[in-house]
């Protein structure tokens, strides 16, 4: 038996047949392009119109059709409909532009009490103000085409996305001060185990506040799991408030051993008792070295005149650059705190936070994790 004909020559590329590949096997992508795909792949293996019409159910002419198109506009340019001519646009691209102009701006500079635009604020702006300006398509325009237009142009008025501005000129250097800092925990953390007997001749630790960790009491008994009944802890929503306290805590970054102290408040008093306990942590010997943010009491008299008390080189502030916190690595401490034994805690009274905050910290210290900073340390000066 003869050969079959091949009456079309398609080129194949290895991209193009993994994705009609996965195009074949989708079950989200529209009906059309998946039997599109399906046609081409077969029709790669078997070039026959009414071969791949009878494998896959459908007309050798529909076959013929689609491959027609695959020869004439290529292989993934076949999978889509070519655009209808369909019914001309009743606005015009210059009325569009103006929409989306008015869009970027804020509608309280045109004189309304909003903040953001609403769809039906902006559609009821442009019938109004739209045939002033020369655009008469925009008398009638409807919110569904308002919002059409928006999404063409990828512009949401309705949403705010916040972002952070620079405002620390140094903040290159700061950081890059930072990071070899972290460069120089990596070297002290490979030679920690050659000297695990000597005195270290430099701890570095990395200290920051959480404040404001409150003490809230339940109204009634929680409600424990209960099989077939409900699945989860059963919670009051009435609570009281008992106020707040602050945890002060340092990581020293080559044996991850924690040092916290809980306050009523993080003045400068609190920071140089912090201070006190880490002189009493570390031989005299050793040189302490902080990575900490610019905060009002790490900075203040009260702390440098301590400071000025102790043998030199015995404390090292190494300051993150402002809004740069992200770059203390605490605060992925605190993050795990507040995901762990923070999370959803209910006391009595501060000093049970304070317990509990305490016997938290003293349970990571029976076996303290090594933190450590990948990100960008090649890039350290």
């Amino acid at each position: 038996m003869a050969a079959p004909r091949r009456v079309i020559e398609l080129a194949f590329t290895r991209e193009d047949v993994a994705e009609l590949r996965r195009l074949a096997r989708s079950r989200t992508e529209p009906a059309s392009r998946v039997e599109r795909a399906r046609m081409l792949l077969a029709y790669r293996e078997t070039p026959s119109f009414y071969a791949v019409g009878r494998a896959l159910g459908v007309t050798h002419q529909t076959v013929e059709r689609c491959l027609r198109r695959a020869e004439r506009l290529g292989v993934m340019e076949a999978l889509d409909d070519s655009p209808r001519p369909g019914r001309e646009r009743a606005i015009a691209e210059d009325a569009r532009i103006f929409v989306v102009d008015l869009a970027c701006r804020k509608p309280k500079d045109l004189g309304y009490a909003h903040e953001l635009w609403t769809t039906r604020l902006l559609t009821r702006h442009i019938r109004e103000h739209g045939p002033a300006a020369g655009h008469e398509c925009l008398a009638t325009l409807a919110q569904g085409t308002l919002c059409k237009i928006l999404a063409a142009y990828e512009i949401k008025p309705h949403k705010v996305r916040y972002y952070l501005e620079r405002r620390d000129p140094l903040f290159d250097e700061k950081m890059a001060e930072v990071l070899c800092v972290y460069r120089e925990v990596e070297l002290l953390k490979q030679s920690a185990t050659a000297r695990a007997r000597e005195t270290p001749a430099v701890a570095i630790i990395s200290y920051d506040e959480k404040p404001g960790v409150q003490a809230i009491e339940t109204t009634a008994p929680d409600l424990p799991p209960e099989p077939l009944h409900h699945n989860c802890v059963a919670r009051d929503h009435e609570y009281v408030r008992h106020g707040t306290l602050s945890l002060l805590a340092g990581i020293d970054l080559v044996t991850g051993a924690v040092h916290a102290s809980v306050e009523e408040r993080h003045r400068s008093r609190e920071f140089v008792a912090f201070l006190q306990k880490l002189d009493a942590a570390y031989p005299p010997s050793t040189a302490i070295k902080l990575i900490l943010d610019n905060h009002s009491a790490h900075i203040s008299k009260e702390t440098k005149a301590w400071l000025a008390t102790q043998p030199e080189r015995r404390f090292t502030f190494v300051f993150t650059p402002k809004h740069g916190s992200w770059l203390n690595l605490v605060e992925g401490f605190f993050s795990k705190l507040a995901r762990s034994a923070l999370r959803h805690i209910r006391v009595a009274s501060k000093q049970e936070l304070k317990n509990r905050l305490r016997a938290a910290i003293d349970d990571i210290n029976r076996d303290p994790i090594v933190h450590s900073w990948t990100y960008k340390l090649n890039e350290a000066a």
